[in-house]
């Protein structure tokens, strides 16, 4: 499957001292990817990577994502900018070789195949997890609510019956 952010390495490339390594999103990916997250716009996206080879053949990585995206307030409806700064850890595994227990300390586990590693879609997916669900704009605020009347549903309904 390819992706909209296609980065591969060779899991052979990273040596003993591990390997630094930069992904940057082109404008047409940016575009792509702001589709697949239901976003207006993703205006930049880069991620760095540095990656170490385990025992037994796991890759991990400590990396930073620096985007800059543009999403809709839940509140107003109004787009407006926000920047996204994320540090993060990731386990690559061998596909099946994925931990049956899941754990919120653990390292979130990103499969691979054949020996190579698609920074790209991690870069990606660590976007996709930094993302607000419930994104405000600075400053919105929810409209006050009518107070909620008082006494049981029947007084309320005598109450209507005597106004009319």
């Amino acid at each position: 499957m390819k992706t909209e952010l296609h980065r591969i390495l060779a899991v052979d490339r990273i040596g003993p001292a591990g390997l630094d390594f930069r992904v940057a999103a082109r404008s047409a990916e940016c575009s792509a990817l702001a589709r697949r997250m239901r976003l207006p716009a993703i205006l930049f996206l880069t991620c760095e990577f540095h990656l170490h080879r385990q025992p037994g053949g796991d890759v991990t990585a400590r990396g930073r994502l620096s985007a800059r995206i543009v999403q809709t307030c839940v509140v107003s409806l109004e787009e407006f900018e926000a920047a996204v700064e994320e540090d993060f850890a990731i386990r690559f595994v061998q596909d099946g070789q994925e931990s049956e227990e899941i754990s919120p300390e653990s390292e979130d586990e990103v499969p691979f195949q054949d020996g190579k590693l698609d920074l790209g879609e991690a870069a990606a997916e660590q976007l996709a997890l930094s993302l607000d669900p419930y994104p405000r704009r600075p400053g919105a605020a929810l409209p006050d609510q009518a107070p909620e009347p008082t006494g049981g549903k029947l007084e309320q309904l005598a109450d209507l019956r005597l106004r009319h």
